[in-house]
This record gives C-alpha cells, sequence and structure tokens, in this order.
C-alpha cells in the first residue's frame, strides 16, 4: 500500500510538472563593461539570474509545452551607463529560432536591438511582471519587466503564427496591453508612436492592425508552407516562399517604411540564399529581384549569391 501510495504521488508529482511546463528556453546576458569599476559587478550577475528566472520560471500560456518544444531565444542587456544612482541606461538585443520540420536546423524569428532600455534596478529587489499592473508603483522598476514580458509574448506569438494562420493572435493582444498601459517616467521610452519608427509600439501595431492582416499569412507561409517542407518536397518550400515574398512586396509598397518588413528579413541573407541557390534559374532571378528591392542593404550579396 504504502508503495502504491509512493507511485501515485510520483505520478500526480509527474502530471502536475507537466502541465506547467513553461514556454521559453531562454538565456539572459547582462554586459557591464562599460559600468564604472567602483560598481559591484555581483549586482549585474544577480539582475542576469532574476531576468532568466523572470523568462523561463514563469508561464506565459495556458498552453502545455513539452520540453522539446520550447521556444529557444536569447536576451542580453548591454549596460551603456548610469543614468543616476541605481538608474541604467542598456540596449538590448533579442534573438529567438524556431526549428524546421525534419531537420535539426533552426530558423531565426527575432533578430532585433532595442535601444531604449532605461530601468531602475538595486540588487535583490523583485522582478516582477503584473498584466493588471502594468505600470507598477515605480515607472523606473516596473519598465525592465515590462519589456521582457513584451518580447516573450511577441516571441510566443511569432512562434504560434508559425505554425498556425493567426494563431498569435492573443499573444500580440497581450503585448499590446503592455504597450498600452507601459510605465511612463524620466528616460522611459519605446513605448510611444513619437519614440520614433523602429520600436515596440510600431512592432505590435504592424502585427495587430487589421488592415496588416496579409502578415500573418507571410510568417505562415513562410515557415509552415515553406522552411517546413524544404526536405520533403525542396521545389513546393521554394515557390511557397518566393509567394510570400511577392506578398511581402505588395505590402511593402502599400505600407512604405514600416518596421514589420525590415524585421521580418533581419538576418535571413544566409537562410533565402541557401533556399534560392539551387532553384531553377527563373526563380533564382525572381528571388533576386525581389529580395535586392525588399532587402536593398543586402542587394549586392543576393545579385553575387544567387547569380
Amino acid at each position: 500500500m504504502k508503495f502504491a501510495n509512493t507511485l501515485l504521488t510520483l505520478l500526480f508529482v509527474a502530471v502536475f510538472s507537466g502541465a506547467k511546463a513553461q514556454e521559453l528556453q531562454a538565456r539572459v546576458t547582462v554586459l557591464s563593461n562599460r559600468v564604472a569599476t567602483t560598481v559591484d559587478r555581483k549586482i549585474f550577475a544577480t539582475l542576469q539570474t532574476q531576468l532568466t528566472n523572470l523568462l523561463n520560471n514563469r508561464k506565459w500560456t495556458s498552453d502545455i509545452y513539452k520540453p522539446q518544444e520550447k521556444i529557444e531565444c536569447s536576451f542580453i542587456v548591454n549596460i551603456e551607463s548610469i543614468v543616476e544612482t541605481n538608474v541604467y541606461k542598456a540596449t538590448l538585443s533579442i534573438q529567438a529560432a524556431r526549428p524546421v520540420y525534419g531537420s535539426t536546423y533552426k530558423a531565426s524569428m527575432v533578430n532585433f536591438q532595442d535601444p531604449d532600455v532605461t530601468f531602475k534596478y538595486q540588487e535583490f529587489q523583485p522582478l516582477e511582471f503584473n498584466e493588471a499592473r502594468v505600470q507598477g508603483t515605480d515607472a523606473g522598476i516596473a519598465n525592465l519587466p515590462a519589456i521582457f514580458a513584451y518580447y516573450a509574448y511577441m516571441i510566443i506569438g511569432l512562434d504560434y503564427d508559425s505554425f498556425a494562420l493567426k494563431g498569435g493572435e492573443l499573444y500580440f493582444r497581450k503585448a499590446l496591453n503592455i504597450v498600452n498601459n507601459a510605465p511612463e517616467g524620466k528616460g522611459i521610452q519605446g513605448w510611444k508612436m513619437f519614440d520614433g519608427l523602429r520600436n515596440r509600439f510600431w512592432l505590435v501595431e504592424n502585427v495587430t492592425n487589421a488592415r496588416n492582416n496579409v502578415i500573418h499569412d507571410i510568417f505562415y507561409g513562410y515557415y509552415r508552407n515553406g522552411l517546413d517542407h524544404l526536405i520533403d518536397n525542396e521545389a513546393l518550400a521554394q515557390s511557397s516562399i518566393l509567394a510570400t515574398l511577392i506578398q511581402l512586396q505588395t505590402f511593402a509598397q502599400e505600407n512604405q517604411n514600416s518596421m514589420i518588413q525590415q524585421f521580418f528579413l533581419q538576418s535571413k541573407f544566409a537562410e533565402l540564399s541557401g533556399i534560392f541557390k539551387k532553384a531553377k534559374a527563373a526563380d533564382r532571378l525572381k528571388a533576386t529581384e525581389l529580395l535586392s528591392v525588399l532587402d536593398p542593404t543586402n542587394a549586392p550579396k543576393y545579385k553575387e549569391a544567387l547569380q
């Protein structure tokens, strides 16, 4: 009987733990090379641990994730300066990847740098995020958890969008809620439309504005209908990805200077070059034309790689 009770307890713990499996497998790095040596570096090691725990230990969705389904992502906080006592200015680099079906390849979904990260921090202060009170009682303290929660939801939303058409809508709305209720205070930027053209406001606006619904078609078409078929049907994958680039070109023409175009193509040169390198001559030519317009910075490299 004792053995049976023990077994039931172990099964309960296993099931309960599985139901609570978190969504993110995040790696956080806090760099403080530019901070004066008079500041105790242990503070930043503690901050790094707390941010890692915030991302990896919090349940961001109601879905159950298997360990192998967790979304791999990384966050690098590069502290640029001390604004005042316990207040820091930093840049945040965010990367996230998605596995491609039938392969060991991980396709980039996010590769973005946020330059507007100002926050207040004292060692061991709680780093908590509350959806109902995004602003918190102190805007400076609340800003960093709000930024990390925002990108957690954006990453999860993009991942869901890549597996199901408009699958990430719920999580984009959660990110939008953070923007709409973001902390406000001295030096806090990146949450407002007038803070620039490439910030947190515009990124979530681009994916939640009903006028931009084609963006969700593009994400789904590129990853699920495109990359996921590279192993079993390379020609179909190339055709699907070419179709998404045509959709993106039409979107770009109708929405000039939109953030999402640059965001989507960021760091995809090697991937797209590899996809079309062995394509039919007509498809290579079409891809070169499209990518030269959509990603003009890398136009010469695309022409050389796909000639």
